[in-house]
């Protein structure tokens, strides 16, 4: 994302049966240090776009709670994830443009998931699911503070019941290699997820977000206030894209890269609705201090969601 211009890289290949050959054309990720450190390069090729970047943990990881979403037999997603938080360094370069990344301010998120996840154009075998199988209300906020990490993360059907949550703070660290391990035994597990968003007029697109956890360890409450400061439509990473979705076959080797500006993009497409926020997160603490740091807050909304009066699949209220 520069100057308000959402850029994105598409490739595809056949897929391999080791999942540790991850090159696909010109593209490879390297992992460096299992579940500590990994590289992303993009070689020379056709559309132009090339990177070396290197993401290091600040945190441990924190292991998400299997997702398993559907009704009656039928799963449409079956999934376990991790999330790290850390920092970038490294360049990319793309229409004569090379952009640098310095560890010292460039912080963002590492997850990796693993399992069924939806079919690209969806499953068409056998009867339709009734409509209200097919709700989802997903909220993602990785959050990047000096001396703290803030993991949030909340499935809800229909009618704002929780169906999988976790939370956490989480220590940082300075260093790679003060990192305690794959897991940190100082990190603080959450509970008691809840939210207040407020919506662009006529969209399901939050702008701004009211979070809040209870420590597991005392309950007393932890709250963050995420105000938007610009959208990634997550299709730039093959979601829901109607041409580089997840899955689809596009021969044996394919690449493509595109651009679109954010002021043209139409809220109310499908292909749109799910999408990262770039947020400037407020942090206060139980005793009243405050911290000000970066992260995303993830949202993808389908279906109806009596809390906020969503109905139909993409609609608002009345």
């Amino acid at each position: 994302m520069v100057d308000g211009v959402q850029h994105a890289f598409h490739a595809s290949c056949r897929a391999v049966g080791d999942p540790v050959d991850q090159v696909v054309g010109p593209f490879r990720l390297e992992i460096l240090e299992p579940m500590r450190s990994c590289r992303i390069v993009l070689d020379d090729n056709e559309t132009d776009v090339t990177c070396d970047l290197v993401f290091e943990g600040r945190t441990a990881n924190v292991e998400e709670p299997r997702h398993s979403w559907g009704g009656a037999i039928r799963r449409t997603m079956d999934a376990t994830r991790f999330t790290q938080l850390g920092r970038w360094s490294g360049w990319m370069e793309f229409e004569g443009q090379r952009i640098e990344f310095d560890p010292a301010s460039t912080r963002g998120t590492k997850d990796r998931s693993w399992g069924l996840r939806p079919l690209a154009g969806g499953d068409s075998r056998g009867a339709p699911s009734p409509p209200a199988q097919n709700s989802l209300f997903f909220l993602w906020a990785p959050l990047n503070f000096d001396d703290l990490g803030f993991h949030y993360q909340l499935f809800e059907d229909s009618e704002g019941r929780p169906v999988a949550s976790v939370g956490a703070l989480m220590p940082t660290y300075d260093r790679l290699d003060d990192l305690p391990g794959i897991e940190d035994p100082a990190t603080r597990p959450m509970r008691g997820h809840g939210h207040r968003l407020q919506f662009d007029e006529g969209s399901r697109l939050a702008h701004t977000a009211d979070l809040w956890l209870d420590a597991v360890e005392d309950g007393r409450r932890h709250e963050v206030t995420l105000e938007r400061l610009f959208t990634f439509r997550m299709k730039g990473i093959g979601y829901h894209h109607p041409e580089w979705g997840h899955g689809m076959w596009k021969g044996e080797l394919a690449m493509a890269a595109e651009s679109w500006t954010l002021a043209d993009v139409d809220d109310h497409a499908f292909e749109n609705q799910h999408c990262q926020h770039l947020v400037r997160a407020t942090y206060r603490e139980p005793d009243g201090g405050e911290k000000v740091g970066i992260g995303a807050l993830e949202q993808l909304f389908f279906g109806p969601y009596r809390p906020y009066g969503f109905e139909g699949a993409i609609g608002r209220s009345g």
